[in-house]
């Protein structure tokens, strides 16, 4: 039995980023951040400020997905299924990672 089965995270606050750039793409929209996040929290919850609308005309069915540190994700929702331009505006957000798990999900 683990000494301590309990894992805390967040336990410097919530770290809140930034959108840098969006870009719309065939398959995906993608916002970009910052690429130096890859440090802590690798497991734990994040507000995300998407400052960049997404351009008009772009096909709501899209996923959105966001590159960080290299790695490019789609964002899920709680049911599984992708988080998709028909229900993303600008605003800040709160969502669960896992860089372990490969889980980025919206909070709803």
């Amino acid at each position: 039995m683990a000494r301590f089965p309990y894992q805390y995270v967040n336990i410097n606050g919530i770290p809140t980023l930034q959108s840098r750039k969006v870009t719309v793409g065939t398959d995906a929209v993608d916002f970009m951040f910052r690429p130096d996040f890859d440090r802590n929290p690798y497991r734990g919850l994040l507000l995300i400020y998407l400052s960049e609308a997404i351009p008009t005309g772009t096909t709501t069915t899209l996923p959105i997905r966001f590159v960080m540190a290299g790695q490019t994700q789609n964002v899920t929702l709680p049911s599984g299924d992708n988080w998709t331009v028909a229900d993303a505006a600008t605003g800040v957000y709160l969502v669960y990672y896992d860089r372990y798990a490969n889980v980025l999900q919206l909070i709803q």
